[in-house]
């Protein structure tokens, strides 16, 4: 329901971030309509086989096999 106050052109899924840490950084602050968020810890996930990013939105996020990122849902 949100996406039907969006201008066409401006919404972009997450998938479709590039693979950049800062470009997940300026991703996230416009969907939090311009609050800052922090990476809270980075770290090498064994169980994920690759490296997650704790923010302070509360998610965890991890690049996929195909460098485009993805909320981690159990615990890495």
């Amino acid at each position: 329901m949100s996406s039907a106050f969006v201008k066409e052109g401006e919404y972009q899924k997450l998938s479709d971030v590039g693979p950049s840490l800062n470009a997940l950084f300026y991703y996230l602050r416009q969907e939090n309509r311009g609050q800052v968020i922090r990476e809270m810890k980075g770290f090498y996930s064994e169980k994920c086989g690759r490296h997650v990013y704790e923010m302070s939105d509360g998610l965890t996020y991890a690049p996929d096999d195909e460098n485009k990122w993805t909320i981690i849902l159990d615990a890495c």
